[in-house]
């Protein structure tokens, strides 16, 4: 549900309608997860979820939706490392073709990626069955 909500919501929220700027993309992301969470909540508070959630519970969802307390929430650090596990298994490749994207860019992108996951998250990724170009390009990235 995470992944479902978070990647839906980046083409309800067109990046294009931030100024294209660091700042103008920290605001769009802060959007995103704001949206994503309000959303899991009025799914998961829907009468027809049976036994129904508590406020509690569904507050507990939206705050790891929203990526709350990233670097000291255990629960919150293992839904970082899925989303980045998702995007190199199942998104880096047709990401790293897109024209606006040149091996300088990916290679800070995958820089970026592996700075949000955990130490489990780097073995899980280190395992994973990569195409060649992606191996070489996390490579470049970690400095191998």
């Amino acid at each position: 549900m995470y992944n479902l909500t978070t990647q839906t919501n980046r083409w309800e929220i067109p990046r294009s309608s931030y100024p294209m700027t660091r700042p103008g993309y920290l605001t769009w992301r802060a959007k995103l997860k704001s949206q994503a969470a309000k959303q899991v909540a009025e799914l998961l508070g829907d009468a027809s979820i049976q036994p129904p959630l508590s406020q509690e519970e569904i507050d507990r969802v939206a705050a790891l939706v929203r990526k709350e307390d990233l670097k000291t929430d255990s629960d919150t650090q293992v839904l970082e490392d899925v989303a980045c596990l998702v995007f190199l298994d199942e998104q880096f490749d047709d990401f790293e073709k897109r024209p606006d994207i040149d091996e300088e860019k990916m290679v800070g992108i995958l820089r970026k990626t592996w700075g949000k996951m955990s130490p489990s998250g780097h073995a899980l990724a280190l395992q994973m069955h990569l195409s060649e170009r992606a191996k070489i390009l996390i490579e470049k990235a970690l400095g191998v």
